[in-house]
């Protein structure tokens, strides 16, 4: 399992969330409280966005407690909108095109979980992505084939049916090909505007996720576990649901609805 943080709101240092706080994403990625694995080592990337549409994104392999590159971007970065990922590896191998967050035009992307028996049926998986999108399947990890489902299935257009129905697929494909537990996902998604998050799982230990608006109200912190333990003020996302995040304030749906929707 891994352990992520996203924010959208005013902007902000980065080593706010991901590398400052006493629990900070770099202090999670050796001693990780809500976690199967306390250890996140096998990787670790940032995505933020700026005056582009598209964002910047850094990935290495390097754990996030020995990767000086990245103490320095976050120090240096101020963003509106970025997400950081830290990795423990449920099987692919320790490479960069296997680290998050993912970026497609404008869409990043980051995911905690594991499609069960993936390695059995990674080949058909990879069959089901289209030659236009093909180009973007750098990695070998059942989170970028999640991704790339989404943008296939419209992200663009409907972000929360499209990450959901690409959830859907790979779940069916374990069904029928992999092995229990099918699915287990916490996802983070955000275009620089909107910030997209789900936690779902075919069994009973779907990973957490949290959030919390800023004391000020201007800004959202959404995270696998708070960055300082103990702190107040953190909801948990249900499981089953996907929260939708704006300028506006938040959304939480229940993932049956939007699918129910969506057909």
């Amino acid at each position: 399992m891994c352990r992520w943080a996203a924010y959208l709101g005013d902007p902000i240092f980065m080593d706010g969330l991901v590398t400052s706080p006493g629990h900070s994403l770099v202090h999670q990625s050796r001693a990780a409280s809500e976690c199967k694995t306390a250890l996140n080592g096998d990787g670790v990337g940032v995505a933020w966005y700026g005056d582009r549409p598209e964002p910047g994104v850094y990935r290495d392999v390097y754990p996030a407690w020995s990767d000086p590159n990245l103490m320095a971007l976050c120090r240096t970065v101020k963003s509106h909108a970025f997400m950081a990922h830290v990795r423990a590896s449920t099987g692919s191998a320790t490479s960069r095109n296997n680290c998050h967050p993912f970026a497609c035009g404008r869409w990043s992307f980051m995911h905690n979980g594991q499609v069960g028996g993936f390695d059995r049926f990674r080949r058909l998986a990879d069959m089901g992505v289209s030659d236009a999108l093909y180009a973007h399947r750098r990695g070998a990890t059942d989170s970028e084939l999640l991704f790339l489902y989404a943008m296939a299935e419209g992200l663009d257009e409907a972000p929360e049916a499209a990450m959901i129905t690409a959830h859907a697929r790979l779940e069916a494909m374990s069904r029928t090909n992999g092995t229990t537990p099918h699915l287990r996902s916490s996802a983070a998604w955000m275009d620089g505007q909107r910030l997209f998050v789900l936690r779902t799982s075919t069994d009973h230990i779907a990973p957490t996720v949290y959030y919390r608006r800023r004391s000020d109200d201007l800004g959202w912190f959404v995270v696998s576990e708070p960055p300082e333990l103990g702190q107040a003020g953190w909801t948990e996302l249900p499981a089953g649901h996907l929260a939708a995040f704006s300028d506006g304030g938040v959304v939480i749906t229940p993932m049956a609805v939007v699918a129910n929707a969506a057909a």
